[in-house]
């Protein structure tokens, strides 16, 4: 995942991979909460269009797959040709850049609900694991949405 030359990031912590399996574990329950704000958003027009399912689909994948994610069994080149594709098929079904990103943001903000809900945040320490986990998850995302843009822009 890393970008201009960042260094890949080591194991997650054993916080971070209760996190990261409370999501996953949780996926069709925080899927069902994304499909919801990606079709009643003023942000996502283009996702109203799409039948409800291909919708919960396309998200399913990234909340079922957290860990694979962000941890090191996903190579960086893995992440760039998932990404970019994404953002050429977005561009080519007729979304705005604007909707791949606020997207994005969405499954971002269902996580972070779902771990301050019920999250496992019980210690100091666990509190330390858990940044190292949000600068994992933030990785992602920027990394994510930059090779969703490359993508995209391709196409332009």
């Amino acid at each position: 995942m890393p970008l201009s030359g960042e260094s890949r990031p080591l194991s997650p912590s054993p916080v971070a991979y209760r996190l990261i399996d409370l999501v996953e574990r949780n996926a069709e329950e925080l899927t069902r909460a994304y499909v919801q704000d990606v079709i009643s958003h003023v942000e996502t027009p283009t996702y109203r269009k799409l039948e409800e399912h291909e919708v919960y689909l396309r998200a399913h994948r990234v909340f079922s797959q957290l860990g694979k994610w962000i941890s090191t069994s996903f190579s960086d080149e893995d992440m760039k040709k998932y990404w970019t594709e994404l953002g050429r098929r977005r561009r080519s079904e007729g979304f705005a850049l604007s909707e791949i990103m606020m997207s994005l943001c969405f499954i971002r903000r269902r996580i972070w609900r779902k771990i301050e809900l019920d999250g496992l945040l019980d210690t100091a320490m666990d509190l330390y694991q858990a940044l190292e986990l949000q600068t994992r998850v933030s990785l992602f995302f920027e990394t994510a949405l930059y090779y969703a843009v490359c993508g995209y822009e391709e196409t332009a």
